[in-house]
């Protein structure tokens, strides 16, 4: 397996705020979806939810349907971002308010907390609004049928390329 080291410095004192509840989401206008069009751009979602051929390049007609390369997280394991498309391989079962609190608090519906490489401590501090036009964006991209690699608990169990992260020791 190939391993692409990569060196992530955590920054310190991140915290997360409450997430509160949207409510029953009424169908998005365009205003919104493109608010949360150009959100998705500049928190750089496509970085890692969008596949890779195998020559590294993004496949820009996949869309967010699931990163092709997955990230060593040292004493976690190996992670692959998801599919964010609503088809049901990816964000479709998931209410708005789901998709908000793994956004803002790294907490899927299942319970289980996201990867650190995820950096939902960052996105923590969107506001109601701009997370509302995330979720609605998110919610209107075409459903792509995607499976992503579940995760791995060491590089020889890994299904796919994957990025060591390192981290700085203390």
């Amino acid at each position: 397996m190939k391993v692409i080291p990569l060196l992530l410095a955590l920054g310190a004192g991140l915290s997360a705020s409450c997430v509160h509840a949207t409510g029953a989401a009424a169908p998005a206008d365009a205003a919104t979806i493109e608010r949360g069009a150009y959100l998705a751009r500049i928190m750089d979602c496509a970085g890692c939810h969008m596949p890779r051929g195998a020559d590294g390049v993004p496949a820009f007609s996949a869309g967010l349907s699931g990163g092709t390369v997955g990230f060593e997280m040292p004493g976690l394991g190996i992670f692959w971002p998801p599919n964010l498309t609503p088809d049901a391989t990816g964000l479709g079962d998931w209410s708005a308010d789901q998709i908000l609190t793994a956004i803002r608090a790294g907490i899927r519906p299942d319970g289980r907390v996201l990867a650190p490489v995820m950096p939902w401590a960052s996105y923590a501090g969107l506001t109601d609004e701009d997370g509302a036009a995330l979720v609605a964006y998110l919610q209107s991209l075409a459903p792509v049928a995607a499976r992503t690699p579940p995760p791995a608990e060491t590089a020889d169990r890994a299904a796919g390329p994957f990025f060591r992260v390192t981290l700085p020791s203390q």
